[in-house]
């Protein structure tokens, strides 16, 4: 019998002695937890063996699979599903009229969204038409996509968890909604490195940049090789990558004398993983110069190909959009990991509030042709076949009419389509119930959603971790909460 703990057959118990015993009982049940978990090999830290001067080093999947890049088309400010993909023949025949009981009167409510837009359906005025072997159902808006329907796997079910543009972002880039966790790029950099040294293994593309700004790319607790880098769509690529000529034949050794200098700085301090990402960006920098570059140049682009993107066009924005899908694939063909292209009419992008057929009608001419050329281009180099591609936004927008003639957030349910990378096209996952408010079918997560894409690069969700502050940090969060969606690949 322990010293600490009375024998029950001597000495009455007292309440400090319950609470001790409890105490024991919960330490013991605890310990044995750990063994069990130390058993299994899993061990909370840092589960990729990065070598801190060489961060972006390729490192192995945890499974083969098909996709070894990925580039995701985001479009920021809630693109309208029941005007774009999401086909509902219920919405255009109650245009105008109130919401039917039945969806009005659900079990599971939908928050203030009835509060907040006029009880008046709203259906758009543009056609519609089925494409494709699949016969999937596009609206005349997206001429272009609908040419890859068979390439292309919609889920109709998405749902997230605010229906402001800053959380939503945040969460469909970094899984939770307060924006201070690493972004998807970020992780997939950390889990898999990239195949181009001297190019980042992260770069986002963007005039106007997602709701939130840099906290929807940031590492966060990650390494700082794994922060993405912003390449501009015009001009050179990055500013300051040519030295002075007078510099330029010293340059290695200025650089050399400063890396060693910053190497015994970082020794004086071991532990401090910002010093090894400072010094490695620093090397990256340097080796970025001639390359990075070379990226922004287009000469050598045929002319069919720039008519192909529309980077000529006379309409500015569509020309921008075209370009930075044009710069996205020349990145993701020199090995770069991730690459994610923001699109943007102006700063409100998609939030098409008080005119929703103006909004829609913009950010589909912007996008379209080149969205459709991206997958034609990639297709034809053979890249498609290992390339994910992602075509998604925060959230959705209510069928319901908001103002004169515009439509509300919606988190409950919207749409977002893969492409390439053993994504098995031509089909549709979940759906929105009658007119398009409310993820019904299969509802997916934004953390379905972002185990989906771990998935298709070859990592499990809950295998990828890296402890921050004495926890095992997941870009799906809590193991087990974040299901990849299987019925999307081959």
């Amino acid at each position: 019998m322990s010293p600490f703990i009375p024998d029950p057959n001597t000495v009455p118990y007292s309440r400090r002695d319950f609470m001790l015993r409890c105490g024991g009982g919960a330490g013991a049940l605890a310990l044995s937890a750990l063994l069990a978990d130390s058993a299994r090999g899993q061990n909370f830290n840092q589960n990729r063996r990065i070598d801190l001067m060489n961060p972006l080093a390729p490192r192995q999947p945890h499974f083969a699979a098909r996709a070894k890049r990925v580039i995701w088309l985001f479009q920021y400010g809630a693109p309208p599903g029941m005007d774009l993909f999401d086909y509902k023949p219920d919405l255009l025949k109650l245009h105008g009229k109130p919401v039917p009981d039945s969806i009005r009167n659900i079990k599971d409510k939908v928050g203030g969204v009835f509060n907040s837009s006029k009880n008046e359906l709203l259906a758009g005025p543009w056609k519609w038409a089925q494409h494709g072997r699949c016969g999937a159902w596009v609206s005349e808006l997206m001429p272009h996509t609908a040419k890859h329907v068979d390439e292309l796997c919609f889920i109709k079910s998405l749902h997230c968890d605010s229906s402001n543009h800053a959380p939503a972002t945040y969460q469909m880039n970094t899984g939770v909604i307060l924006g201070d966790r690493p972004s998807v790029g970020s992780w997939l950099t950390y889990g898999l490195g990239s195949e181009n040294q001297n190019l980042p293994g992260f770069v986002v593309l963007f005039q106007v940049g997602g709701f939130g700004g840099t906290a929807n790319w940031s590492n966060a607790f990650l390494p700082a090789a794994f922060q993405a880098t912003k390449f501009r769509h015009e001009g050179e690529p990055v500013f300051n990558l040519k030295p002075p000529a007078e510099l330029a034949g010293t340059q290695r050794d200025t650089l050399d004398l400063i890396q060693s200098f910053n190497k015994t700085h970082r020794d004086a301090r071991p532990g401090l993983l910002d010093l090894d990402g400072r010094i490695a960006s620093y090397e990256l920098a340097y080796r970025m110069q001639s390359e990075a570059l070379d990226v922004g140049d287009l000469s050598g682009e045929t002319p069919a190909t720039l008519e192909l993107y529309g980077v000529n066009d006379p309409k500015r924005i569509k020309a921008q959009y075209g370009r930075q899908c044009l710069l996205a694939r020349r990145l993701l063909e020199r090995g770069v990991r991730v690459v994610q292209v923001y699109q943007g009419v102006d700063k409100y992008g998609w939030d098409g509030h008080d005119n929703n057929k103006d909004y829609a009608e913009r950010n589909a001419h912007q996008t379209d042709q080149a969205t459709g050329a991206l997958l034609t281009d990639l297709k034809q180099r053979g890249l498609l076949d290992d390339t994910l591609v992602i075509w998604a936004g925060e959230f959705g927008r209510t069928p319901m009419l908001q103002g004169g003639a515009g439509r509300n957030h919606n988190p409950y349910g919207f749409t977002g389509w893969l492409a390439g990378g053993g994504v098995k096209g031509g089909q549709s996952i979940g759906a929105t119930d009658a007119i398009g408010l409310r993820a019904e079918q299969d509802p997916k997560s934004v953390k379905d959603f972002h185990a989906t894409i771990l998935h298709a690069m070859g990592l499990a969700n809950d295998d990828l971790f890296f402890e921050h502050n004495g926890r095992p940090e997941r870009l799906t969060g809590v193991a087990g909460t974040g299901k990849a969606i299987r019925e999307a690949f081959v």
